[in-house]
């Protein structure tokens, strides 16, 4: 059921988004043209990819805790790294379009929800290697997985904090002044998002911009997306299916747009 109803959300959006022709909107133009339609190569992308690799190749076993709503693929407590990296991490595609975002907005600051094994989270140090960067992970040792690779690669200004998210995320979020850049990739459930969406508001500003994952995940994910999208402070919703990127750019009329990627 699940396979079926995602392909046809898939179809449908294919059919209902457009690209940056027609984008009437200066700000969503520029951003789709210039940074998400950027698909020029980077050297960055080559190096990381080279770490994504050792993951699918390392047959090593850990024991996975889950504490958000699962896999579709493969829900068993002992999972070799390989098998986490070739179902768990976000695609090349996706993980580059994430790097493009950070390294346009230049955020001081990044939140990532899931640290899974590290490769994204190493994109986004790369995108932005002046910004702190705190990712949040459930699973002990699958955190400390990233935690080997961030020390491997020798990247910096990275804090990895485990455990759930209903108690991490929150002291972190009231420690800081602002949130620059947060990515919620974790626990997908609808009221779990919702909450770390309502988590983040107060601290949200002009600049600030939320990328959900996994928007079209489950039927309560679509439903926390349309809730999201029709939020009072929010007056720009990309979706890109994969992922929705949200922006709170005041004195502009409100507009959510569907894009091919």
């Amino acid at each position: 059921m699940f396979k079926w109803q995602f392909a046809k959300d898939y179809l449908l959006h294919r059919l209902q988004a457009g690209n940056r022709h027609g984008l009437h909107s200066p700000f969503v133009y520029r951003l789709v043209d210039e940074v998400i339609y950027d698909f020029k190569p980077k050297s960055v992308y080559a190096e990381i990819e080279n770490y994504r690799k050792q993951l699918l190749h390392d047959d090593s076993e850990i024991t996975v805790t889950d504490l958000g709503a699962g896999s579709h693929v493969n829900n068993n407590k002992q999972k070799k790294i390989s098998q986490i990296a070739k179902n768990a991490l976000k695609p090349p595609k996706l993980a580059q379009l994430l790097y493009r975002l950070a390294a346009d907005l230049q955020p001081a600051n990044i939140i990532e929800l899931g640290t899974c094994l590290g490769t994204t989270t190493l994109y986004l140090h790369a995108a932005a290697p002046n910004a702190k960067i705190y990712t949040l992970e459930g699973c002990p040792q699958t955190a400390g997985v990233a935690q080997k690779g961030f020390d491997k690669t020798g990247a910096k200004n990275i804090q990895l904090i485990t455990g759930n998210f209903d108690d991490t995320l929150p002291p972190l979020i009231n420690e800081l002044d602002q949130l620059d850049f947060v990515f919620i990739d974790g626990n997908h459930q609808k009221q779990a998002t919702l909450d770390y969406f309502n988590r983040c508001l107060p601290k949200v500003h002009e600049n600030s911009l939320l990328i959900f994952d996994d928007i079209y995940w489950s039927e309560g994910m679509k439903e926390a997306w349309t809730e999201i999208k029709k939020h009072l402070d929010v007056t720009a919703t990309v979706d890109l299916f994969w992922i929705g990127l949200v922006f709170f750019k005041k004195g502009r009329m409100k507009e959510d747009f569907k894009i091919q990627i």
